[in-house]
């Protein structure tokens, strides 16, 4: 894994090479990397001294970076971080011989999308696994409970089987429940997906739930987290942020009115990234109605009548039936939710 001068400094300043809890080896170790909002920062203080991440590699670093007082951002955390090349590569080397990549900010493969609409609030660096053209493909964010009940399941798959027959990406997080109902209706419909995973990457890569689509190049995974980083809500709750930003339009199936399906929404709803779609139901306990009474629109709850390509404008068109495939990969809905209940590959997950 060869990285530019330019994405060795960004992945030394914000990256962890280990986990958290692992012991520390030398003092280089013993340092925090920056955070996105500090690298928002000290990126844009750079630019205003005319340098660029790559200029930290040189001898002479200590001279750019005096007068560096960006909001408890030091001097010395940055040279810290810096000396941490020897981790750096043992890293690269277990990451590659696990078939995992990274893209930085400045490199031409990271998703437009992303910085268009999270400019410097989008993460510094995504590690991933799969196609990483996948990455620009927009598509439709699908989101909802993780404990949907198994009629909101076969929806999800279907919508997912019917993305894939439009030649539309599912964008979602990778989480038991709506997530993976999504993912797995596109795979086995050779569809293309997008996984945005809160934690734990490298076990993902190697799962065989996802194995198909990784092999045949229709599906990406990608996290903004270490590789092997255990479950955060605050990396679930950022991870929502980013399947909106990757998406063209979103669709949500199932929502309570608090945690992070609700919370992803509504951000959404607020900052307007996309159009917001959302499912009609019947649970009067659900926050479905509240996305519709703030600016989403309701779907077709037809699943026959349900035109992905409707979803993908900004304004409402009349449903249309379209050509149906198979629900491809299941015959029966207890194969289907034995399939999205296996959590023996993943950390349990908000979403």
């Amino acid at each position: 894994m060869n990285l530019s001068p330019m994405a060795q400094a960004t992945v030394l300043l914000t990256c962890y090479f280990s986990a958290a809890s692992a012991a520390i080896i030398n003092s280089s170790d013993n340092v925090k990397p920056l955070s996105t909002a500090e690298w928002g920062r000290f990126a844009l203080w750079l630019n205003q001294q005319g340098a660029t991440p790559a200029d930290l590699l040189r001898a002479d670093v200590s001279v750019l970076l005096q007068g560096c007082q960006i909001a408890q951002l030091e001097a010395s955390r940055i040279l810290q971080l810096l000396k941490r090349g020897h981790s750096l590569a043992l890293a690269l080397e277990k990451w590659q011989r696990a078939g995992l990549w990274l893209v930085t900010r400045s490199d031409a493969e990271y998703p437009t999308r992303l910085k268009q609409r999270l400019k410097n609030a989008s993460p510094p660096v995504l590690f991933g696994c799969g196609n990483k053209a996948l990455l620009n493909a927009g598509g439709l964010a699908v989101v909802g409970s993780r404990n949907a009940v198994t009629d909101d399941l076969l929806f999800t798959q279907q919508v997912g089987a019917k993305a894939a027959a439009a030649g539309v990406a599912i964008v979602s997080g990778g989480a038991r429940g709506v997530d993976e109902a999504a993912m797995l209706g596109a795979m086995h419909s050779s569809g293309a997906v997008v996984g945005v995973l809160a934690d734990s990457l490298l076990k993902a890569a190697t799962s065989a739930k996802w194995r198909q689509g990784l092999m045949n190049g229709t599906t990406v995974l990608i996290s903004s987290v270490y590789p092997e980083a255990a479950f955060s809500a605050a990396h679930a709750m950022a991870r929502n942020r980013y399947i909106y930003c990757l998406a063209d339009s979103a669709l949500v199936i199932h929502s309570s009115t608090k945690g992070g399906t609700f919370n992803g929404a509504s951000e959404n709803l607020q900052q307007a990234w996309v159009p917001l779609w959302v499912k009609p139901t019947h649970d009067i306990q659900a926050a479905n109605a509240c996305f519709v009474a703030k600016g989403g629109r309701w779907a077709e709850a037809d699943i026959n009548n349900l035109n992905i390509a409707a979803l993908m404008v900004s304004q409402p068109v009349p449903a249309m039936v379209v050509g149906e495939p198979a629900v491809a990969g299941y015959n029966t809905a207890s194969q289907l939710q034995a399939d999205l209940f296996d959590t023996s590959h993943l950390n349990s997950e908000l979403s």
